[in-house]
């Protein structure tokens, strides 16, 4: 697992559970932070502790990660009954979490976020260790705000204008980006002016709402020979949206999901996506154009507000999802297809408002608090 950061040769090691996951924008920023954690010292270690959700087992078992299950449910949105099991099955999960942590030893345990972050923490605080937490959205989710009184700092993407947080414990670093990721933002952007690649990311999960916008687009571009989509679509859809491709004779990649989006975002020249804290960091670290779909369901409509500040910037454009069709959003894509000045200088606004630094803040932090 290779570093774009300098090792810094501090003469002790340290171990680090990261706990959480279930998405991508939760467990993704994870693993920034545990790709410089190791890269400040060859020894150190790292061990992901996480429900043991699909997405988690696939992506860190391809990466090469060490992770630990506990048997742990969430609370939120699932009726009173559902609710009633999963507060039952905590205790549990808390005294395996603390069987974990006596293995492992831990000198800090960075929450990311997600229902099974909630009694790793937990747990590493009854044990004396060191917690920290990172918030990937302006509003913080349930297990973070549960944790905040008893972590040592807590790691914000955003400022806390609300003020939900104890201000003595809170460091505004941005959101952790994959070194993969990182390492695009310092390269050329690609120019082809015979090819013009869109990219669509509906999230880990895909996006449903965006499938079917794109399927209903395609007749209004398809006579546009140099346009290539690169569409993920979740897996209950690929096979669905692949052969509307088909059928409209468009160049298209579809997979449910891309293990190598970092070279899907080199390759692009326009991104439609969602609006989560972390696809958002991705795109500013990278630099591209975007037009921004924001999930209408996220609390508070945070997403529409990660979305604003890019859009604010002239770095992003946005449509509702209320607004999404197929004509409305293929004419955005001709639009920016035949302006590629403008293209480029949206690119280059996102990229101006990238936090790379991000990752380096949270780790050194985390020394401080840890005596490296």
């Amino acid at each position: 697992m290779p570093s774009v950061f300098e090792p810094y040769g501090s003469a002790q090691s340290f171990r680090m559970i990261v706990a959480g996951g279930g998405t991508g924008g939760h467990l993704f920023p994870g693993i920034a932070v545990a790709q410089a954690f190791l890269a400040r010292h060859s020894k150190n270690q790292v061990l992901f502790v996480n429900a043991g959700r699909p997405l988690e087992v696939e992506v860190l078992s391809r990466l090469g990660w060490p992770h630990e299950v506990i048997r742990v449910e969430g609370l939120k949105g699932r009726g009173l009954w559902n609710q009633f099991r999963s507060l039952i099955k905590m205790p549990k999960a808390v005294l395996q979490s603390r069987r974990l942590i006596k293995s492992f030893d831990p000198h800090v345990v960075l929450g990311v976020g997600g229902y099974s972050a909630g009694p790793v923490v937990l747990a590493a605080w009854l044990s004396g260790v060191a917690t920290v937490l990172h918030e990937q959205n302006q509003l913080p989710g349930m297990t973070n705000r549960l944790l905040r009184r008893i972590v040592k700092r807590i790691y914000l993407t955003f400022p806390d204008e609300a003020g939900r947080f104890d201000a003595t414990k809170t460091l505004v670093t941005g959101n952790p980006v994959r070194d993969e990721i990182l390492v695009l933002g310092e390269m050329p952007r690609p120019q082809h002016e015979e090819r013009f690649t869109v990219l669509v990311l509906g999230g880990s999960q895909g996006a449903r709402a965006i499938n079917q916008a794109m399927v209903a687009a395609l007749p209004y571009l398809a006579d546009r020979r140099e346009l290539m989509v690169v569409h993920q679509t979740g897996r209950e859809e690929e096979t669905v949206v692949a052969e509307a491709y088909n059928r409209a004779g468009m160049r298209a990649r579809v997979q449910a999901f891309f293990n190598n989006v970092a070279e899907q975002y080199q390759q692009s020249d326009l991104i439609i996506c969602r609006a989560g804290a972390t696809t958002v960091a991705e795109i500013t670290a990278v630099g591209r154009a975007a037009i921004f779909v924001p999930y209408p369901f996220a609390a508070d409509d945070h997403q529409t507000c990660n979305a604003r500040a890019l859009v604010d910037a002239g770095a992003a454009e946005m449509v509702p999802e209320s607004q999404l069709e197929g004509k409305g959003l293929a004419e955005k894509i001709l639009d920016l297809m035949d302006h590629r000045s403008r293209l480029s200088e949206m690119a280059a606004k996102a990229l101006s408002l990238g936090r790379p630094d991000a990752t380096l803040m949270i780790i050194g932090d985390i020394y401080k608090l840890i005596g490296g």
